[in-house]
C-alpha cells in the first residue's frame, strides 16, 4: 500500500512525531504481524496494531467468544458470543480499516502447524494463555527466523518481552521458561482471575513494543530490546526490566549460540 492523501491524513499524528515520521509510517504499512491469541492481550494489541496501520495481519485463535470474555476482551460484544474469535476479530478489523489485509486461522497451534503460520511474518505477537502453545510458537519463530513478542498476564501482574532466538547470542522464549512446560499436564495456566484493565495495560504496551520492534533500525523510536523482560505490577503500580540470558543448552535455539 502507498500512503495516499487519505492515508496520510489518517496517520498524521504518527507522521508528525520525529521518532516515527513518514518513513516509519511507510515501513509499518509494509509489515506483516501474526497475532496468536485474540483474548485479553490480543484484543487491545490488535486494535492498536490496526490503528498503527500495520499493512498485513494474520489472526490465529481456535476459540469461540464466551460471555465471561467480555470483561477484558475488548474486540468482542454480546452479539459475538458463540462465534469464532478469529472470524469476529477479522470483522472488527475490516470495519475499522478496509485497507488492511487480514487472514485468519482457527487452528489450534501446535508443533506441527506453527512454523507454516509464522513463516512469512515480520513479527509474531503471542498473547496465548498456555505454555505448550507458547513454546510451539517460540520454536517455530526461531526455526523461521522471525522475531517473537511474548506478552502474558495473571491477576495484577504482566510481562512483555521481545525475543530473537534466531540471532546469534540472543535468547528465545524457551531460554526463559525452560522445557518443563512442554508436558501435557502443564498445557494450561492456572485460572487465578485477572483485572480487565490490567490485561488492557499489557496488551497496549505489547502493541507499542511491537511498533518498536518493527521500526528497529528505521528511526529513533525503533529499539527492539531483545531479551529484556518488562515486568508490570498493577498493585503498586510500577514497572521494572530484567535481562534474560541465552541458555547454551536450550533445545529451541542452541544451534544459534555464537
Amino acid at each position: 500500500m502507498s500512503l495516499s492523501p487519505e492515508r496520510l491524513e489518517r496517520f498524521a499524528r504518527h507522521i508528525v512525531l520525529p521518532e516515527i515520521g513518514g518513513a516509519g509510517q511507510a515501513a509499518l504499512v509494509d509489515k506483516h504481524v501474526v497475532v496468536v491469541g485474540l483474548g485479553g492481550i490480543g484484543s487491545p494489541a490488535l486494535q492498536y496494531l490496526a490503528g498503527a496501520g500495520i499493512g498485513r495481519l494474520t489472526l490465529v485463535d481456535s476459540d469461540s467468544v464466551d460471555a465471561s470474555n467480555l470483561q477484558r476482551q475488548t474486540l468482542f460484544s454480546e452479539r459475538d458470543i458463540g462465534h469464532g474469535k478469529a472470524v469476529a476479530a477479522r470483522r472488527w478489523v475490516q470495519n475499522f480499516d478496509r485497507s488492511l489485509r487480514v487472514t485468519i486461522s482457527d487452528q489450534r497451534i501446535d508443533a506441527g502447524n506453527a512454523r507454516e503460520l509464522m513463516a512469512s511474518a515480520d513479527l509474531v505477537l503471542d498473547g496465548t494463555d498456555n505454555f505448550a502453545t507458547r513454546l510451539a510458537v517460540s520454536d517455530a519463530c526461531v526455526a523461521s527466523g522471525v522475531p517473537l513478542l511474548s506478552a502474558a498476564v495473571g491477576r495484577f501482574q504482566g510481562q512483555v518481552a521481545a525475543f530473537a532466538g534466531h540471532l546469534p547470542g540472543q535468547p528465545c522464549y524457551r531460554c526463559f521458561v525452560g522445557d518443563a512446560f512442554d508436558a501435557d499436564d502443564c498445557d494450561t495456566c492456572a485460572e487465578d482471575g485477572v483485572l480487565g484493565a490490567m490485561v488492557g495495560w499489557v496488551g497496549t504496551f505489547a502493541a507499542m513494543h511491537a511498533v518498536r520492534v518493527l521500526l528497529d533500525g528505521t528511526n529513533r523510536f525503533g529499539d527492539a530490546q531483545w531479551g529484556k523482560l518488562q515486568l508490570m505490577d498493577g498493585i503498586k503500580p510500577g514497572m521494572r526490566a530484567i535481562a534474560i540470558p541465552k541458555d547454551p543448552g536450550c533445545k529451541g535455539c542452541r544451534a544459534k549460540v555464537s
